[in-house]
């Protein structure tokens, strides 16, 4: 791969992390210039402090998946989305992008049978 794709792979990179968190902040209720900012914030601080960095990110779900997020769906019982989003302080479109999310990562509390 030449400088220059790594280069345009490197602006996807943070791209990418400035527009997800931005989308999941607004998803969350949080204002849109607020989440642009925060997201811009977190793209930054990723070219600051990793900059140069050789990262191998693993696509593990158990990596993938915040504890909150977990708690929530070992919470869910299929009809208290309601309840779920104000326990924890989010939306209830929120809480069927998680289930709906860790269901498509499988099950995190089943074990491997290899």
């Amino acid at each position: 791969m030449s400088r220059n794709e790594m280069g345009i792979r490197r602006h996807e990179l943070l791209e990418g992390v400035h527009f997800h968190a931005r989308q999941t902040l607004i998803e969350l209720g949080i204002d849109p210039d607020l989440a642009d900012q925060a997201g811009c914030a977190i793209s930054e601080m990723l070219a600051n402090e990793w900059g140069g960095q050789l990262v191998n990110i693993p696509k593990d779900h158990h990596y993938r998946l915040a504890s909150r997020d977990l708690a929530i769906y070992e919470e869910f019982n299929g009809t208290n989305h309601g309840q779920l989003a104000r326990k924890h302080g989010v939306t209830v479109r929120a809480i069927y992008k998680i289930v709906k999310r860790v269901r498509a990562m499988g099950d995190p509390n089943q074990t491997s049978l290899f």
